[in-house]
């Protein structure tokens, strides 16, 4: 008896069985699934992700392959690649005309529980999964991302166009980078909205995937200004684990709210020794927000941040590093279902 035939057909019905997992329907009614292939009895075909640092690929490889064996009958080798389309927040090119299709803005109800340094880390890790990153320093007051990512000018600007620097992978503006090192800003509010609408609105920002806005800490002019020149696709709210710093916490995550910026969730940084820990999982579930993970205190943090090296493009691997790279994935992955939902399940 001869075998059945591999079709593309057969394929198509295996992979409707496997389900992405954060997005709780199939491959083939996402339109995941491109360029199949059969030659002879082998398959070949590419999974479009909707991230490029989806936490959840081998899964759905696996997933994948487990289905065809099952139900194509006499398949014989399996072959599975990978792209990714990140979904784009349509509301950002009709505000300000910029191939951005995403924005994540990093806030913190006070100062000095590293919001500077998640945001960098994340728009890093974000780069190193293969997506096209942007990070914004909106801290016009206290702009330390130029040495976090150990960077000192800018390129010769094009015509009026600010052309922003590039570290790491990741295309980088700040207001560090147009005042000198010890000149202190003293503005008021339309100064500050007049210079966080030259750095979003008058830079050659390029084609974008996410673009990170490092925003100062507290709920004053900056934020209300970022807010007003661009729509925000997400906030993630970065604490430490003492009480007071949850307590300004649930304030960061009042003003998204109050802002009409979705919170996808809290972050707890330097957890453990002297500060104890739980904190941020708990003002998360007061909230009823995410708790996005737990980042490790290490002093090898802060020292690779001052020597402009951000822990997760550095080649040793420590607990605080990986932490941030897992929490790269699970924003990844939640700025996705987000614009998943939002976009009523189309791309």
């Amino acid at each position: 008896m001869p075998e059945t035939p591999v079709t593309e057909e057969l394929v198509r019905n295996a992979l409707r069985t496997v389900e992405e997992p954060e997005l709780h329907r199939d491959l083939i009614t996402l339109d995941f699934v491109r360029d199949i292939a059969i030659k002879g009895r082998d398959v070949g075909f590419t999974i479009t992700l909707t991230t490029p640092a989806c936490p959840l690929k081998d899964q759905i490889r696996d997933e994948s392959e487990k289905a065809i064996r099952r139900l194509v009958p006499g398949v014989g080798a399996i072959a599975i690649a990978f792209d990714a389309r990140v979904r784009a927040d349509k509301r950002i090119e009709e505000k300000i005309h910029l191939p951005i299709r995403t924005i994540i803005a990093v806030g913190s109800g006070k100062g000095g529980v590293g919001k500077s340094t998640v945001s960098v880390n994340l728009a890093v890790a974000l780069a190193q999964s293969g997506a096209s990153v942007g990070l914004l320093d909106a801290d016009v007051y206290g702009p330390n991302i130029p040495t976090l990512m150990g960077i000192d000018q800018l390129p010769p600007p094009d015509g009026e166009t600010l052309v922003p620097a590039v570290a790491f992978g990741v295309r980088v503006m700040s207001m560090g980078f147009l005042i000198g090192a010890e000149e202190a800003l003293v503005w008021r509010g339309p100064m500050i909205h007049g210079a966080l609408r030259q750095l979003l609105t008058e830079v050659a920002w390029g084609d974008l995937d996410y673009l990170v806005v490092d925003l100062p800490p507290g709920t004053g002019d900056a934020q209300l200004s970022v807010a007003q020149l661009v729509p925000l696709t997400a906030g993630v709210v970065v604490t430490t684990p003492q009480l007071l710093s949850v307590s300004d916490a649930r304030r960061g995550v009042a003003a998204f709210q109050k802002l009409g910026v979705p919170v996808l969730g809290i972050v707890e940084n330097m957890s453990g020794d002297m500060f104890g820990s739980g904190g941020g999982e708990r003002a998360a579930a007061e909230l009823q927000v995410p708790f996005l993970g737990t980042i490790p205190m290490d002093a090898r943090v802060s020292r690779m941040g001052d020597g402009g090296t951000p822990p997760v493009s550095s080649a040793e691997a420590f607990p605080a590093a990986e932490a941030l790279r897992t929490l790269a994935r699970r924003i990844a992955a939640g700025i996705s279902v987000h614009q998943f939902q939002n976009n009523g399940g189309g791309r």
